[in-house]
């Protein structure tokens, strides 16, 4: 069984007296209902699960009152030999979107306090236009995401205890011993390719066959695609799906920001936004904004009309470009504007899965570029990807800036200090996030009632 950070969220949210409903949202295939499933019969005396594709039955069981034990003798009635003991039940509502009733009722759940709720929905289909009353107040929303580097780490049988031990590096002041350094970067490397679905994982670790993983994901993008032609509105059909097919060569272009003109000669961003919007809201697809000035606070200076899209896992958006780049990438033969697409791609992984907010800088009437900026004590840490070798001309541009404590430059090579300027391996994006960590996305008492 793959081990999932997740699961601590669900132990926290558990420990909470009084809590609300919990809504697990997450892109489709990225663990939710297995996760949710572990935990429900390893920490519960009764673990009832209700899924309203596989039994649409059950949406009848909220079409009328939604007194509480109104619910449960119709739960009892359709599931048959169920048995709701309070305080010792976990009451599991998985692919709630298709019952949007059923999310309506969290609020009588919660209210009721005898059965712990987690409902579960894929963000493709969860439309509130259809849901009666949203029970605001009621759940606590948190958001799952396919497996980060670090879980990725886990699987390939790497000590959490060896993890930590390279936080000691981060500084840059000390060189990383070669063995560590060439053993993290060929894991870096395997994950580019492989990524983070828990299919696609569980299929590599099983078979080390990268051609048995371009298969498994092969068939998750195909579903994405069927997806997107069953839950978008009809005017945003193929234009959703033109968007999401175009971010391979969006990315592969010098200037990665996103051109509405590589989907037509003459697109238009008033014709595309709400289809790149829905991408994004269904969780396919991650934006990251470019700033007009490099400060604190980044979201006061975003350009809301330029931007670029990575896709939300590393591995889809490689096999996307098929079974011989993942043959470049290992073999580091990988050559082009293509490559420093696909790294700062992996870097955009790691940010995002660990919950930061995305922007970078790009002056219009220079070279100047920064892939990342982040956001730490209330100052700006600038992040730049070198996926080839070459000085860092606008990394020691803006590390000028007296306001800019430090700046960090990610490559193959080990770790290094000029002043402001930390050099790291690419893998150390991951203990980056450590420090710069927006924790919002984890429960917080404050939020529960």
């Amino acid at each position: 069984m793959l081990k999932r950070k997740f699961m601590s969220t669900l132990e926290r949210w558990k420990e909470t007296k009084n809590k609300n409903c919990l809504l697990v949202k997450g892109v489709r295939q990225c663990g939710k209902t297995f996760i949710i499933r572990e935990f429900g019969k390893a920490r519960y005396e009764r673990f009832i699960e209700v899924n309203f594709i596989s039994k649409p039955e059950m949406k009848s069981v909220f079409n009328g009152n939604l007194d509480v034990d109104t619910m449960i003798q119709g739960i009892k009635l359709i599931m048959g030999n169920v048995e709701f003991i309070p305080g010792k039940t976990l009451l599991f509502l998985d692919e709630i979107q298709e019952c949007p009733n059923a999310r309506t009722s969290l609020k009588f759940w919660a209210e009721d306090n005898r059965i712990d709720v987690v409902a579960s929905g894929s963000l493709l289909g969860i439309d509130y236009k259809n849901i009666v009353s949203i029970p605001v107040g009621y759940e606590t929303q948190v958001d799952m995401y396919p497996l980060d580097f670090e879980e990725f780490l886990w699987a390939e049988g790497i000590q959490p205890e060896i993890i930590d031990e390279l936080d000691g590096y981060i500084s840059g002041n000390r060189m990383i011993p070669d063995a560590i350094h060439n053993g993290m970067l060929k894991h870096f490397k395997e994950y580019m390719v492989v990524g983070g679905m828990p299919d696609v994982v569980n299929t590599y670790m099983e078979s080390r066959d990268y051609y048995l993983v371009q298969g498994v994901q092969d068939r998750i993008l195909r579903d994405y695609q069927d997806d997107i032609a069953k839950y978008a509105e009809n005017s945003e059909r193929i234009k959703a799906r033109n968007c999401y097919q175009s971010i391979p060569a969006q990315l592969s272009k010098e200037n990665h920001k996103f051109q509405f003109s590589l989907l037509e000669k003459k697109g238009t961003s008033r014709k595309y936004e709400s289809s790149l919007e829905w991408l994004t809201a269904a969780g396919l697809v991650v934006s990251s904004h470019n700033v007009s000035a490099p400060w604190f606070p980044l979201i006061a200076y975003k350009k809301e009309d330029q931007f670029r899209i990575y896709l939300s896992d590393i591995g889809l958006f490689t096999a996307m470009f098929g079974f011989q780049m993942k043959q470049a990438i290992l073999h580091d033969t990988l050559e082009g504007p293509a490559k420093g697409g696909i790294y700062e791609s992996a870097i955009a992984d790691l940010f995002y899965k660990a919950g930061l907010p995305l922007y970078y800088f790009k002056k219009e009437d220079s070279t100047l570029e920064l892939e990342f900026l982040l956001e730490q004590d209330a100052r700006i840490v600038p992040v730049e990807v070198k996926a080839k070798r070459g000085t860092s001309r606008s990394l020691n541009e803006i590390l000028k800036n007296d306001s800019i404590p430090k700046g960090y430059k990610l490559t193959s090579q080990n770790t290094g200090v000029v002043e402001k300027k930390i050099t790291l391996p690419f893998y150390m994006g991951l203990y980056i996030t450590r420090l710069t960590q927006d924790a919002s996305h984890e429960i917080s008492s404050e939020y529960i009632r």
